[in-house]
């Protein structure tokens, strides 16, 4: 479907890749994985069209769509959901979009001619199925403005933009960041029915375990491709890297010899001590080659925590009408690890910005042992002045700090065991990804030496490299962590009990990882839809010979109300549609259309019960 030709793209003398080639076969779902910096988000912009490699070409299949769901998606602040999904761009939304401005403007020919091509490409269902897309998706006010839309509505509804216009291929960068975990689940369900092509940069293990097919990985400038899950990605990598570290050894064992051979050869000799010396330098490249990239070293250093943390009593906390906290107590102990999980909007961040002072409860009291020392990463991260120096970020908290061990580090060490090499370390904020940014902030706050941590959605932006590392930090850290994030496989490695955000001020303590709270959610709603089940149930009755369904009475009686429904919203419906096609002067052609939409989607709904049944 897409071929990458010896891509190479660089930003002044900062070089993110070079000869990169690669295929992106018709069907698969391919997860591309490197370090923050490599240039991840530029080369998907590349292959979306957005960006120009400074060398290399990307070269398309004659004839196929391509669908792009940025990192960070920019859609008209002005317009309203509706709107936003009707300027996607496709020929269908356009039309659509025409045809909603003609019954605004009440200009009769005008509605007339958008109403016949709305006819002429069967579309008279499609205002219908973006409604189905945008209430799955949970953005059921299509009137509200893109301005007024959080991060995560902002992605789900680029992510509706996306699903309206079925590309063939997809590319998807970082999909679930901002997502909340139900919508995650959804999305990967959907993406693995779905039978088209996708290319997607992610950090969630857990995703990428269910919905990828092939990893590619861009180690140390080189692209190597894995077959399978992310778990058969684990175990091949490992397997190259021990590969690579048996060869690299043993070509180092050669280079002693060869190097001892090349200090005692005489200076005049023939074609063979040329040849000989020509191996030695190829010897000695793979001796010395690189065997994997780097790794962030997170420093091992926090405050002495005491008996008394955090003690709150009976907070409450309002937006208006809505209930985010309802007289809520709670007695954190030392050396707890909370995950803090619910849907978008239930106030999970509210709740970490009123135990850290950012905001004030309507009324109840938090009380602080006087020992503590919060770190604070916040979701939305600090803003860094893009001319300040990377050094400078860290001088300006500290020019050196003292390890748990006694040792200090100063700042352009700190800075190395971070992965920004002295050659970096002077470098514009502004040169650093996002995920580089994210990088230096955490760093910013384990310098202050907390003994409270408290991450609201730390994994946004990060590599898997930093995530493993972040995670056994945090395994092994001595004082309290609280977090809230989507990524479930970093919930199931960190915290040991989760705080449920079920909305309307009820929270839900659970005991347990988050694998084990969802297959227990899973477990409760099975029970609870058995229970109705039994509780729906009436003493079938004789069925006809000619109806060999073993339906119950309630729903052969449904079935034949469904026929009789359908029969007269279909005759109602091609009345309508010769109508809006051939109109009289007398036609009131926005109220027919308005009643020809309420029709297919009764019928759209009044047709899958009937099929349903009818499978019975």
């Amino acid at each position: 479907m897409i071929q990458a030709v010896e891509l190479s793209k660089s930003y002044g003398d900062n070089l993110l890749f070079k000869g990169l080639s690669f295929t992106v076969p018709e069907r698969s779902r391919i997860a591309l994985i490197a370090r923050n910096g490599v240039g991840k988000s530029t080369l998907m912009d590349i292959l979306a069209g957005v960006a120009v490699p400074d060398e290399g070409a990307v070269v398309r299949r004659n004839g196929i769509t391509v669908g792009y769901l940025s990192q960070n998606p920019v859609i008209n602040p002005s317009f309203t959901v509706m709107e936003a999904i009707c300027h996607s761009g496709t020929r269908e939304a356009v039309m659509v979009n025409d045809y909603e401005e003609a019954l605004a403007s009440g200009d009769s020919a005008r509605i007339a001619e958008a109403a016949h091509r709305m006819d002429d490409n069967n579309l008279w269902g499609f205002e219908s199925r973006i409604k189905g897309i945008l209430s799955r998706l949970r953005l059921d006010d299509t009137s509200a403005r893109v301005a007024t839309l959080s991060g995560g509505q902002l992605k789900r509804l680029a992510l509706a933009m996306l699903l309206t216009d079925e590309p063939d291929v997809m590319l998807l960068d970082e999909p679930t960041n901002h997502l909340d975990l139900d919508m995650v689940e959804w999305i990967e369900d959907f993406l693995c029915k779905w039978n088209k092509t996708i290319f997607m940069v992610t950090h969630d293990r857990y995703f990428l375990d269910r919905v990828a097919t092939d990893i590619y990985e861009i180690e140390a400038g080189v692209l190597y491709s894995y077959k399978g899950s992310y778990g058969d990605f684990v175990a091949d990598r490992a397997e190259r890297h021990a590969r690579m570290e048996s060869e690299r050894r043993s070509a180092m064992n050669l280079y002693r010899r060869e190097a001892e051979w090349m200090r005692r050869m005489p200076q005049a000799r023939g074609h063979k001590a040329r040849y000989r010396q020509e191996a030695f330098y190829r010897v000695k490249e793979r001796a010395f080659a690189v065997r994997t990239e780097d790794k962030p070293v997170l420093i091992g250093t926090s405050s002495r925590l005491g008996t008394k943390i955090f003690e709150a009593r009976n907070l409450s906390l309002r937006y208006g009408d809505k209930v985010l906290l309802d007289n809520y107590n709670y007695v954190f102990t030392r050396g707890e690890k909370m995950g803090i999980i619910g849907r978008n909007g239930t106030g999970k961040s509210s709740f970490l910005k009123l135990l850290t002072g950012v905001i004030a409860p309507d009324s109840g009291t938090i009380d602080t042992g006087e020992s503590l020392r919060i770190g604070y990463y916040r979701q939305e991260g600090i803003e860094f002045s893009p001319d300040d120096r990377v050094i400078d970020v860290v001088t300006s908290i500290a020019d050196h700090i003292t390890l748990t061990d006694g040792s200090t580090l100063g700042a352009s060490q700190l800075l190395t065991r971070f992965l920004f090499p002295p050659e970096r370390q002077y470098d514009m904020v502004a040169k650093l990804s996002g995920g580089e940014r994210r990088r230096l902030y955490l760093l910013t706050i384990l310098m202050t030496n907390p003994n409270f941590l408290i991450l609201d959605e730390p994994t946004n932006d990060l590599d898997i490299l930093t995530l493993g590392v972040l995670e056994e930090y945090l395994e092994s850290f001595a004082g309290c962590v609280m977090v809230v994030s989507h990524d479930r496989f970093f919930m199931d490695k960190v915290v040991d009990h989760l705080l449920v955000f079920e909305g309307d001020g009820k929270l839900r303590l659970f005991e347990g990882s988050y694998t084990e709270y969802r297959n227990k959610q899973l477990e409760e709603e099975e029970q609870a839809e058995s229970e109705a089940r039994k509780k729906a149930e009436v003493r079938p009755v004789q069925i006809k010979p000619d109806r060999p369904r073993k339906l119950t009475y309630s729903q052969r009686r449904e079935l034949e109300r469904l026929e009789a429904d359908i029969a007269d919203l279909s005759e109602r419906k091609g009345t309508i549609e010769a109508l809006l096609s051939n109109p009289t002067e007398g036609d009131d052609l926005a109220a027919l259309s308005v009643e020809y939409q309420s029709i297919v989607s009764a019928l759209d709904e009044k047709e899958m019960r009937w099929l349903e049944l009818s499978d019975v």
